[in-house]
């Protein structure tokens, strides 16, 4: 069994839905829980404190451990609230599921600057101002796990989504370089794309004769992303810098992939025609290779060009993170 006992598991927008039950298996598990949510509605309106305080109940009830937290993740002052309240009540902090966040469907040329800012705070801005004090007390720890709920929205396209599109998509960015500045601190750090019938999939869909009747609403139940979610929180997960979907009991990493493409003569001074010449070698994807940072793609130019990426051959290494 993956076992979470003397460990400490946050948990944002864990008052209802899919963040609600990562919660309770974590807390099944061993884990204590900070369950984080400010009980607003999917659009983001509103405070309910008894939203979180009935998931703690229900921990605390089964013989767990558990205490709210109705921090806002759209502030610094929230997010470092909500790692205070799991050091604070807890001692320690093992695991960061990022899961806060609002939903609203509008169309590309229709959606307002306010619409925009509003929906990076809650879900870029809230991961950043939530991991980046969980991180601090990782690395002093020795280490940890983030899992970031992102969505296939922002890795392959929504319509009427964009600002949501946008701001997990940029979550994804995010994990990448937690992962790699993380490695020498022992925190890794992962992403999942969850497809699982919630508030958010009944308020997008809205035809409530579809959603009873429809055979994939039936199948994207959302107890099964939890497994996955809870794995890649555990002392079980040895990986770090990847991105899994989720999806009625589907389970399968989702990479970003960079083709062989075209390579220009070492002397040469490529103009577009050469690009419109070579697009169909360039567009192939049938050739590629998944980096695990930028520097791979500069080494792999650079071993096809015959050249070094350094004055004197001398190898490519990330400088240290300013303290």
């Amino acid at each position: 069994m993956i076992d979470f006992t003397d460990q400490v598991a946050i948990v944002t927008g864990a008052g209802r839905g899919l963040g609600r039950l990562y919660a309770l298996d974590f807390a099944r598990r061993g884990a204590a829980v900070v369950v984080n949510d400010v009980g607003s509605t999917m659009r983001g309106d509103g405070v309910d404190t008894g939203v979180a305080d009935s998931v703690v109940r229900e921990i605390t009830n089964a013989g767990g451990r558990a205490v709210a937290s109705y921090d806002s993740v759209d502030t610094a002052e929230g997010g470092a609230a909500i790692v205070d309240a799991a050091v604070g009540s807890f001692g320690r902090l093992d695991a960061v599921v990022s899961n806060a966040g609002i939903f609203g469907s509008v169309a590309f040329e229709d959606l307002s600057h306010d619409a925009w800012t509003r929906m990076l705070r809650v879900h870029l801005d809230g991961g950043f101002h939530v991991s980046q004090p969980a991180y601090r007390v990782m690395k002093a720890n020795g280490g940890g796990r983030f899992v970031f709920i992102s969505s296939s929205a922002g890795v392959f396209g929504q319509p009427m989504e964009a600002h949501y599109a946008a701001a997990k998509a940029g979550l994804i960015g995010l994990t990448n370089v937690i992962a790699i500045e993380g490695e020498a601190h022992g925190i890794l750090a992962n992403s999942v794309l969850p497809t699982g019938f919630s508030r958010m999939v009944t308020e997008t869909v809205g035809d409530e004769k579809f959603l009873t009747e429809s055979g994939f609403m039936r199948a994207i139940r959302p107890e099964l992303v939890v497994p996955l979610v809870v794995y890649l929180a555990s002392t079980s997960c040895t990986f770090s810098h990847r991105t899994y979907s989720a999806c009625a009991g589907r389970y399968a990493r989702a990479f970003i992939g960079l083709s062989e493409g075209w390579l220009a003569d070492h002397d040469a001074a490529p103009a577009a025609e050469d690009i419109d010449e070579h697009l169909g070698q360039i567009s192939a994807t049938e050739s590629f290779i998944v980096p695990t940072s930028i520097v791979d793609e500069v080494l792999e130019v650079c071993d096809r060009l015959g050249v070094s990426a350094m004055p004197g051959g001398a190898e490519v290494e990330f400088p240290e993170p300013h303290k």
